[in-house]
């Protein structure tokens, strides 16, 4: 389905940034206030491959993106999960009131872990890559970012490319006949 986290601190500032009509309607001082006592989450679900998807070349060179945001039935029952978690704790009812929050979904341009655009496959008509991350087409390009990268999970990927790079590089080095230094 997705994780839910704990993420750092809110500030009354950063609440202006993120939701600017929203809070333009509050004095700073209140919008600190519900900072200070604020839990901050971070929900987090797979972005599932749509055939639809992708990254193009347009005639006047500049770059078009086509995306279909995918996996909304989890995300909303990931939402829903947290509220009933917090919700059954029951803490401080009488002080909070319980259907304020400052929910805010990031859009495309908010990205931050990019993935997909490079399928790969043992079959050059259905994919740009092999199974070492080789372009199909080319002796010598090899990719070992995340674009290989069916679809992008709902944690950081980081660790995963990195591990690919790794086992990427030991394909090259016994390709290239090479050995690697001794510890």
């Amino acid at each position: 389905m997705g994780n839910i986290q704990m993420v750092g601190k809110s500030q009354g500032p950063m609440y202006k940034g993120e939701k600017p009509i929203e809070a333009g309607l509050a004095p700073m001082f209140t919008l600190n206030e519900i900072a200070k006592h604020a839990i901050d989450f971070w929900l987090s679900t797979e972005d599932l491959p749509q055939s639809d998807n992708r990254v193009t070349l347009a005639k006047d060179g500049n770059i078009r993106l086509s995306y279909t945001p995918s996996n909304i039935k989890p995300k909303e029952q990931l939402y829903k999960k947290l509220k009933s978690m917090i919700n059954h704790l029951g803490m401080f009812e009488h002080l909070v009131q319980r259907n304020l929050y400052m929910k805010n979904e990031i859009d495309i341009s908010g990205v931050a872990h990019q993935a997909g655009t490079c399928r790969f496959g043992a079959d050059p008509k259905s994919s740009v890559l092999d199974t070492h991350c080789k372009a199909h087409e080319l002796d010598n390009l090899y990719v070992v970012d995340t674009s290989f990268f069916p679809s992008i999970g709902a944690v950081n990927p980081g660790l995963t490319a990195m591990a690919n790079a790794l086992r990427v590089g030991d394909h090259l080095l016994e390709r290239l006949g090479a050995s690697t230094p001794e510890s």
